[in-house]
C-alpha cells in the first residue's frame, strides 16, 4: 500500500513542480516582452540568470513550433475560408448587377464596387508576400530535408558498397557483373 501512496504523492511532487515551471515561464515571458533584461528578471524572480535564459530559449522554441503548426495546418485552413465568402460575395454581387428589373442603377454600381473590392482582396490573398514567402520557406525547408536525407542515403549505400567490394576482395569473391 505505502508504494501506491508513495507513488501518488512523488507524482503530486512532479506536477508541483511543473505548475512553478510554467508560472515561472510566464512571469519570465511577461517580464520580457516589458522590455526587461534577463540580468533583471533573475532579480525579479529570484533565480539564476541561467535558468532565465533557459526558459527564454524554451518560449522560442515553443513560439517556432505554434507559428510553424499555426501557418502549416490553420492558415491554409482560413485561407479557404476566405476565398469560398469572397466567391459567395462575388455571386451575390453579379446576381444583383445582372438583374434587367428592379434594380436602379445606384445599387447597381454599389455591387460592381463591391465585385472590384472582392477581386482586390483575392489578389491580395493569391499575392500576399507574407503568405508567399511563409510557403516557400516552408517548401524550401522540406525541400532541404529530403535532400540532406538523399544524401546521407547515397553516402550510406556508396560506403556499403566500398566495404562489400572490399570484404570480396579479401575472401577471394570479387566479381565483375557486380551482383553475384
Amino acid at each position: 500500500m505505502s508504494s501506491g501512496r508513495d507513488h501518488k504523492q512523488q507524482q503530486q511532487q512532479r506536477n508541483r513542480e511543473q505548475d512553478q515551471i510554467e508560472w515561472r515561464r510566464s512571469q519570465v515571458l511577461e517580464l520580457s516582452s516589458q522590455g526587461q533584461t534577463e540580468r533583471q528578471i533573475a532579480t525579479i524572480l529570484r533565480v539564476g540568470k541561467t535558468t532565465v535564459h533557459k526558459d527564454l530559449a524554451y518560449l522560442s522554441s515553443q513560439t517556432k513550433e505554434s507559428l510553424k503548426t499555426h501557418i502549416e495546418n490553420r492558415l491554409p485552413e482560413e485561407y479557404q475560408k476566405c476565398m469560398v465568402g469572397i466567391n459567395q460575395v462575388l455571386n451575390m454581387a453579379w446576381s444583383i448587377v445582372n438583374k434587367s428589373v428592379g434594380v436602379d442603377d445606384k445599387i447597381r454600381l454599389q455591387a460592381l464596387a463591391l465585385i472590384n473590392d472582392c477581386n482586390k482582396y483575392k489578389m491580395d490573398l493569391t499575392t500576399n508576400g507574407v503568405v508567399v514567402t511563409d510557403a516557400i520557406k516552408c517548401v524550401q525547408s522540406q525541400v532541404d530535408h529530403l535532400s540532406k536525407t538523399e544524401k546521407s542515403l547515397l553516402q550510406d549505400i556508396k560506403e556499403n558498397s566500398e566495404v562489400q567490394k572490399g570484404e570480396r576482395k579479401e575472401s577471394g569473391e570479387e566479381t565483375y557483373n557486380g551482383i553475384f
